[in-house]
């Protein structure tokens, strides 16, 4: 059985989002969050919405840039991975804390971001935070749409 995703490409739709997507991913690679960083923090939230298309290509990504398998794989049980500097430890814990309900308060309590201010100023903090937004506009994409695992961009989507 062939896979297809269960929407054509949005493209068709929405032209304008190419160039709001381009805008965004440009803002993120300023230069005040690593792009490793910004990779393990896009992967953390793909394995947190339990989404194959962002697993996936986060780990492609990531290996093209000359991840170490052991930082990919280690994403997942990043707590107790000895493979992270302390300024990635903070990115993905905000990550989770954004993506997961905490029944006992906040989810990003005042102890976090001020850790978090130890490793980041200002616009890295923003920064991070568009970084965790960019994933958050994706994720329901990939949800509902479900584009190809793995297929080229552009031939991931259904075609008519």
């Amino acid at each position: 059985m062939e896979t297809t995703s269960r929407l054509p490409d949005p493209a068709a739709f929405f032209p304008e989002l190419g160039g709001w997507a381009a805008s965004l991913t440009k803002a993120t690679l300023n230069g005040t969050i690593p792009p490793a960083t910004i990779g393990l923090v896009h992967l953390r939230v793909g394995q947190l919405v339990g989404n194959t298309y962002h697993t996936v290509r986060q780990t492609g990504m990531l290996r093209k840039a000359g991840e170490s398998p052991d930082r990919i794989t280690a994403v997942a049980s990043w707590r107790d991975a000895p493979y992270f500097t302390d300024a990635e430890r903070i990115a993905l814990e905000l990550a989770e804390a954004v993506l997961t309900p905490n029944p006992s308060g906040e989810r990003v309590p005042d102890e976090l971001y001020l850790r978090a201010t130890r490793h980041y100023d200002d616009q890295a903090l923003w920064t991070l935070t568009l970084v965790i937004a960019q994933m958050m506009f994706f994720v329901p994409v990939a949800l509902i749409a479900k584009p190809i695992p793995g297929a080229p961009l552009g031939k991931n989507y259904r075609t008519e």
